[in-house]
């Protein structure tokens, strides 16, 4: 069974900014697209990979908040993370917290002001 969230989209204001702080970050390129008349960057996507992917949109109804769901990215250095997302200008709002057996989480400030995380499996 794959996991059952397919896709997730953040809200962007400024979708220049934005796409240089994931890019910056993550250390991956994003695409631009317009969908439905929004301004959209696409996260990659393996079509047969597992878990989920989405976009930065930017349009009606797409606001940034530190407030409602939470997306977390996966990633193997989350220490390493944390130390590029200030310095590309977000925040952290959580430092690096244990979990338990499913291992870390920290909970970031992205440059749009969208509350979202990282995840470190142990």
């Amino acid at each position: 069974m794959n996991n059952p969230v397919s896709w997730f989209e953040l809200p962007a204001l400024d979708l220049d900014r934005a796409k240089k702080f994931y890019e910056t970050v993550f250390d991956f390129v994003m695409t631009p697209e317009t969908n439905a008349g929004y301004e959209m960057l696409s996260f990659p996507m393996q079509i047969s990979g597992r878990g989920a992917t989405g976009g930065l949109l930017k349009g009606f109804g797409y606001k940034p908040s530190l407030e409602g769901a939470t997306i977390y990215f996966d990633t193997s250095i989350i220490d390493e993370m944390e130390e590029k997302i200030v310095s590309a200008g977000g925040k952290i709002h959580v430092p690096k917290k244990d979990i338990g057996e499913y291992g870390y989480i920290s909970i970031f400030e992205d440059s749009e002001g969208n509350r979202v995380g990282l995840y470190q499996r142990k």
